[in-house]
């Protein structure tokens, strides 16, 4: 099983999903990014304080994903692509994808609206079938982290129509990602800490 792959003590702490071999293709084909995964996610810790203090335009755990994995060399990336026929040329524009490095992307997914999952999934269909990369990758938040929210007092602000496992699961099984291999972590209370 390729999720075998993830280490025991990191399969323990994540919810954890792969599509089309998507952790072998990491581990084999793009070791130094499947590393600086693997210690983004040995690294990882979801702070009280990131959950009571207030949102922002970007989240403080996209945030600490971001700046993890940029002093690895990961970069936000807009891709410029368009589709001709018959010589006739339109632009097919996509959305930034959050950390790239080589053919991987990464989408961190914490507390948008739902579709969010639907434009990235369509990205990285079409990023794949461009052959611009190869593996998708989204980082997003468990279910049961509901719990927690509604504990501290936050429970509103991370509703139903926000991005979270049960919303993403059945868009992939669905098919959206089409033929991309994707790799699904999902933030647990295993990784919950009071005191950073």
């Amino acid at each position: 099983m390729a999720l075998d792959l993830i280490p025991d003590h990191l399969r323990e702490k994540y919810e954890v999903h792969e599509w089309k071999h998507a952790c072998a293709i990491l581990a084999t084909d793009f070791p130094a990014e499947w590393n600086d995964l693997l210690a983004l996610l040995d690294d990882f810790r979801l702070c009280q304080s990131w959950i009571t203090s207030g949102g922002g335009n970007k989240s403080r755990v996209a945030d600490a994903i971001d700046r993890f994995l940029v002093a690895r060399g990961w970069r936000e990336k807009k891709f410029d692509t368009a589709v001709t026929v018959d010589g006739v040329q339109k632009d097919s524009p996509t959305h930034k994808v959050d950390c790239f490095k080589n053919r991987v992307a990464l989408e961190v997914e914490w507390n948008n609206k739902d579709p969010f999952f639907d434009r990235d999934l369509n990205n990285f269909r079409l990023l794949f079938d461009l052959r611009a990369i190869s593996v998708g990758v989204i980082i997003t938040r468990c279910d049961h982290l509901q719990t927690i929210f509604n504990r501290l007092g936050r429970g509103s602000s991370y509703g139903m129509s926000t991005t979270h496992m049960s919303k993403l699961l059945p868009r992939i099984e669905g098919g959206s990602g089409a033929g991309c291999p994707i790799l699904v972590i999902g933030i647990s209370e295993r990784v919950y800490a009071e005191d950073c």
